[in-house]
């Protein structure tokens, strides 16, 4: 879619547990007075500039409210990796290290990401598009959650303005150190310097209304504690937690909270995430008319190929309500910032309407996060990645999918079905989604896998260095703030001023590409690989949509690893091939009583010379399903056999008797 020093608990392994009474009796005296402290003598965003400044902010918070330094550190790695984000709010209003929620704001601004009327997510001509709901209101604050109103409550407990907590970082870790000492002490439990004896606290402070949410949280935060992070944050400062990896806390204390349980009933999700069954309607309406999505057989009948990766441009209660509205779209999967909590609404064993492709749609499962893909400081929290990335590992193991960037998509990389539709493909998660720390938590990190002579690059910048220029976050042609971002920008001569690669898909008049946030037009993203076409001191030249393109790869801060791999090229003897968007079956294959789909070729071409990427060998293969009831349903498949490969920002198809496959590097 499109957007408009030293630690006080740190021990070798868990401390023992027959101090617990006595220390309960010790604490309870002191969270009443801790929680009463001002914020005076906590360093201020405004201090000198060290890179030690927030290490002792966090250092400070513990101290002056009794929490465990490992507990504070741990749970703000997986509220922010610790950074603060100057100020911004993520996409559920959370602010600073300790993402405190002050959801108001975010949610006035947001609207609905199927809003715009013109987009057709089934991708398939065979049946009209439907008309997408009208955008939710904004609720009262009295109707909020508590999880989205935390920055108040930690406002009223250090007595520290609601505004400075939202600015500085120092006072929104205090605020924080502060909410978890006020959840210890409301489950009767001492201020204990164990941090084992905090689990409890930490799954109440993640704001979730049920154990089983609040538990996979709580273990995350545990699990980082015992791994230990030390990395410096966006305002360039170092912060290290030291590992315990022998410290089991006591997740007996989760029975304390008073959460209800979890159900997960009807869900396809591993158990180490929290799940809910939120269906998606079948339901029919009008006259041969039917939504949101089409019941199928998969994988029997259709292997699942891809999982897509999208956005919601909304807020999670608006983006559940038109999920489950028939008239509209669906899609399998959605994931809540705040805490990585996760909704089912669509089987998958059925066909979801998500991608704007329908071949993708029949082979895909389709994953939407909270979150805005044209507001670079909306950012996603670290919970939600981790949430998402156990699930995908789950599916791609389930389904034996592939864990790279030509069968984990996101939205923007699948491509337009025929000329017509590339220009009004979706362009989320966008650059501000972090594919190398995502694929980083999926276990398969970009890697250099060859020398300088393998041939090919995986594109892999720097997330919080690489300050790519956007425009267009709020108003066509304004510079968005900048922000790291996840793409290198391309250009038609080694030469920042030359002009950028062109998409004649996306504008057949063959006008400018731009910097625009949703113009994927002479873009390269994260984790996609690309035939190396050139070098020239510090730029790289790779194949793209048939042309030469360069981006800086200097070699003191490179963008790009080497790889290796096979490549298609043209079969010898032929100028260019035809490139599709969806990969169907010859007219010949289709039984009678199934309309013939087009092999449509897209506006571009492969020519001579050229080497694309090889992702996957798929059959021919369509879906038809135009009707509520499921006996006239059929899958097609040919003879046919197409390649997928990574041709421009989008992946592509080309037809196997078109091309020959060799190793990159030859």
């Amino acid at each position: 879619m499109r957007g408009s020093v030293s630690d006080s608990d740190v021990t070798r392994g868990r401390r023992a547990r027959p101090g617990r009474a006595a220390a309960r009796t010790a604490g309870g005296a002191l969270a009443c007075a801790a929680l009463l402290l001002p914020l005076l003598g906590a360093p201020s965003a405004g201090a000198a500039d060290d890179t030690g400044r927030l290490q002792r902010a966090f250092s400070a918070a513990a101290g002056r409210y009794h929490v465990p330094l490992s507990v504070l550190l741990g749970v703000s790695y997986l509220q922010s990796r610790w950074d603060g984000h100057a100020g911004a709010p993520s996409v559920s209003g959370g602010y600073g290290p300790m993402h405190l929620t002050d959801a108001r704001t975010a949610l006035a601004r947001a609207g609905e990401h199927h809003g715009a009327g013109d987009e057709d997510p089934r991708g398939d001509g065979a049946r009209p598009a439907l008309h997408p709901a009208a955008p939710a209101a904004v609720p009262a604050d009295s109707a909020l959650p508590d999880r989205l109103k935390t920055l108040t409550r930690a406002a009223a407990l250090t007595g520290a303005p609601a505004e400075r907590l939202r600015a500085d970082a120092a006072a929104n870790i205090a605020g924080g150190a502060a909410l978890l000492a006020d959840a210890q002490r409301r489950l009767g439990e001492p201020l204990s310097a164990d941090p084992a004896a905090w689990y409890g606290a930490v799954a109440r402070f993640s704001g979730a209304q049920d154990s089983g949410t609040a538990a996979a949280y709580a273990d995350d935060v545990y699990s980082v504690i015992r791994s230990g992070e030390r990395r410096t944050t966006d305002a360039g400062q170092r912060v290290v937690l030291t590992a315990r990896p022998r410290l089991a806390p006591d997740r007996a204390l989760l029975a304390r909270t008073g959460l209800a349980p979890a159900s997960s009933a009807g869900t396809e999700c591993p158990a180490s995430v929290s799940c809910e069954w939120v269906p998606a309607p079948y339901q029919e309406f009008g006259t041969d008319d039917y939504g949101n999505h089409d019941l199928g057989d998969r994988p029997r009948s259709e292997r699942i190929r891809y999982i897509v990766i999208h956005d919601t441009e909304g807020r999670w209660d608006g983006v559940l309500n038109l999920v489950q509205d028939p008239t509209y779209v669906s899609w399998n999967y959605t994931l809540r910032s705040t805490d990585g909590h996760i909704a089912q609404h669509v089987n998958n064993k059925d066909v979801s309407w998500h991608a704007g492709n329908w071949y993708v749609n029949a082979t895909s499962i389709g994953l939407e996060h909270e979150g805005f893909l044209a507001d670079p400081d909306a950012w996603y929290t670290e919970a939600m990645y981790r949430s998402s990335a156990r699930l995908v590992r789950y599916l791609a193991g389930k389904y034996g999918i592939p864990l790279d960037r030509q069968h984990i998509l996101g939205h923007d990389t699948v491509p337009g079905t025929t000329p017509g539709t590339i220009p009004g493909m979706h362009t989320d998660p966008g650059p501000y989604w972090d594919w190398r720390h995502y694929f980083e938590l999926l276990g398969r990190p970009f890697v250099p896998t060859a020398g300088s002579g393998g041939g090919l690059v995986t594109i892999r910048p720097d997330y919080a260095a690489n300050g790519t220029e956007y425009t267009g976050c709020v108003t066509a042609g304004t510079p968005c703030a900048a922000h790291g971002s996840n793409e290198v920008r391309l250009y038609t001569r080694p030469d920042a001023s030359a002009p950028l690669v062109k998409d004649i898909g996306l504008r057949p008049g063959g006008g400018d590409s731009t910097t625009d946030v949703n113009d994927v037009a002479s873009r390269a993203e994260t984790g996609q690989q690309y035939a190396v076409a050139g070098r020239q001191g510090d730029w790289t030249a790779i194949w793209y949509l048939g042309q030469k393109a360069w981006f800086r790869n200097p070699a003191r801060q490179a963008t790009a690893v080497n790889a290796a791999g096979l490549v298609v090229t043209p079969k010898p003897g032929v100028a260019d091939v035809p490139v599709y968007g969806r990969a169907y079956p010859e007219k010949e294959a289709y039984p009678a009583g199934v309309p013939v789909q087009a092999v449509t070729p897209l506006p571009y071409t492969l020519p001579a010379g050229q080497e694309y990427v090889v992702g996957d060998a798929v059959p021919g293969e369509y879906l038809y399903s135009v009707t509520f009831t499921t006996d006239s349903h059929r899958v097609v498949v040919g003879k046919d056999l197409y390649y997928e490969i990574q041709f421009g920002h989008r992946v592509a198809f080309v037809r196997a008797a078109d091309v020959q496959v060799r190793p990159s590097g030859r």
